[in-house]
């Protein structure tokens, strides 16, 4: 079930922060945070956060963000952590490199919930074969298509329309009029344009 606008809005404003949850709405002016850049409630008083309600605040944003449990969190950790390099970094490309993402970052979704769900209903190709795992992870070369009736089709070019205004990230290339996209390589910790410090992040999770 898709989430409520006011919500979602809410959601935002109390964390203090943009999650993009709603897509395009979050780079307009309706956007609840730039209309009500304060927490959510009548009477607000400031709580004096310490260091691990402030590092639990940033891993709970990230996996609100992109839409991850814990499970899965802790498995992109893991693998962050494998992986050569800066964990933080090697953990928000990861998320980034989601299927479900890329979907969303070559604007053929309204939203990363219609993103999920054109991924879960078999919509997406991956190199020409149908991937149906929001969470596959893209590499550089692969194909992204949109595939579907009529009516999905129109929904995807409608989310093109809508998204115009949205610069493409450099690590991927659009193709809008066969609703597809590639990946040129990828993503660098630059191409994250949420607000994320993700050394808090890490601070947690090597306790």
């Amino acid at each position: 079930m898709a989430r409520n606008s006011t919500n979602v809005c809410k959601l935002c404003r109390r964390e203090g922060v943009k999650l993009f949850l709603k897509g395009q709405r979050c780079f307009s002016e309706k956007c609840g945070v730039n209309r009500r850049n304060y927490p959510p409630g009548q009477h607000v008083r400031p709580k004096k956060g310490t260091d691990y309600g402030t590092q639990l605040r940033e891993k709970q944003k990230v996996k609100r963000i992109y839409g991850v449990l814990e499970r899965q969190f802790q498995h992109y950790f893991t693998m962050a952590q494998r992986q050569k390099g800066n964990t933080g970094e090697n953990l928000l490309v990861l998320m980034e490199r989601r299927l479900d993402n890329v979907v969303l970052s070559l604007g053929l979704a309204f939203s990363r919930f219609d993103a999920r769900q054109m991924v879960a209903h078999g919509h997406v190709y991956v190199n020409g074969g149908r991937i149906d795992i929001a969470g596959y992870l893209v590499r550089p070369g692969d194909e992204i298509q949109v595939k579907g009736d009529d009516k999905l089709k129109k929904k995807a070019t409608d989310a093109i329309e809508m998204n115009k205004g949205r610069a493409l990230p450099t690590w991927l290339e659009a193709v809008p009029t066969e609703l597809k996209g590639k990946i040129i390589q990828l993503p660098k910790r630059e191409d994250v344009t949420a607000e994320i410090n993700e050394q808090l992040i890490i601070e947690l999770c090597s306790k």
